[in-house]
């Protein structure tokens, strides 16, 4: 009996796409309309579950092709996504909070999505390496560099949902983001302040000031700590590509657009670290850096993609 493993492939992919959704519902319902444990079960047993359905399909595809399914950009925003649900994983084993599903799944729903319903089928079909390609940079250089994006990516949506919750206070960082950070807030208006002290005394089911401080003391540790991991990887990353074009082209660095951004991507979060390290930037300030990272990365990711030019595309409107 022959198996077609392509077809296995898709239902896999398919299979974690829809898993996703229903992930995505569960997590948001959880966070908005009832806070119930159980439900915060099912939705990490579920997105393990959209983890495996994803490895499934990245190994069937290794198999088939015989190289590491990074070639194009459908494989890697698969790669992306399943680096994403590897992290979020880990991150809710440590840590209780059910807003890091809330925040993650909708990134790794719409990475998903775009990879199955939007890319065109050409995109999809695995075709031979070109001899640049057939190297053991490829799964070096490349797996780093996705795996950097999607560490990043979430320590950003953190430092997105740490503004969101602060929305309307000032907030002082005071110390470093490990064991001696305290966050002082103080809303704008005395006023208001009052008020809503007032208001929080007769409603139990409104979260005090003090545990908002304790939570957006833990995003703002979550966050720093994310991307002072994804840092070193995205910066091991360009090294990597920089000895591989040289092996392939004969450069170290050719300021192909791919390059380019990545550079920019660096300097960004380079930015952010530095700020938090000498306590150059206060307040918001470096959660708004972080942030901004967040669309560089895409634009690195799949903006430069979109032009198809330079030595990286792979693109999607010159391959359509």
């Amino acid at each position: 009996m022959n198996i077609n493993w392509n077809l296995f492939e898709n239902y896999s992919i398919n299979a974690a796409f829809a898993i996703s959704l229903l992930t995505l519902i569960i997590y948001w319902s959880n966070v908005i309309v009832n806070n119930n444990q159980k439900l915060y079960d099912i939705s990490k047993i579920l997105t393990k579950f959209i983890n495996i359905l994803l490895s499934i399909g990245l190994t069937i595809r290794w198999l088939n092709n015989n190289y590491f399914p990074l070639s194009n950009l459908y494989e890697s925003l698969i790669f992306l996504t399943w680096c994403l649900t590897c992290t979020q994983i880990f991150l809710e084993s440590k840590n209780k909070s059910k807003l890091i599903g809330a925040i993650i799944t909708p990134t790794t729903l719409l990475s998903i999505a775009f990879a199955s319903i939007c890319l065109p089928n050409n995109m999809k079909t695995a075709t031979p390496l070109v001899p640049a390609l057939k190297s053991n940079w490829l799964m070096m250089h490349v797996t780093v560099m996705i795996t950097s994006y999607a560490i990043l990516i979430i320590g950003s949506l953190l430092s997105i949902l740490f503004l969101i919750i602060s929305k309307g206070q000032a907030i002082d960082i005071q110390g470093n983001s490990y064991n001696t950070q305290k966050i002082l807030l103080k809303y704008k208006s005395d006023k208001f302040s009052n008020l809503l002290n007032e208001d929080l005394k007769k409603r139990n089911n409104i979260i005090t000031e003090s545990d908002r401080l304790n939570l957006l003391q833990g995003i703002d540790n979550l966050s720093y700590r994310i991307i002072g991991l994804g840092f070193p990887l995205l910066t091991i990353g360009i090294i990597s590509g920089a000895v591989w074009a040289n092996e392939a082209w004969g450069t170290y660095w050719s300021w192909d657009p791919k390059e380019t951004w990545a550079l920019i991507t660096w300097i960004i979060f380079a930015i952010y670290l530095h700020s938090r390290l000498n306590k150059s930037l206060q307040g918001k300030q470096p959660a708004m850096i972080a942030s901004l990272g967040f669309i560089i990365i895409w634009i690195c990711y799949l903006g430069v993609n979109f032009l198809g030019k330079g030595l990286h595309s792979y693109g999607w409107l010159i391959s359509s």
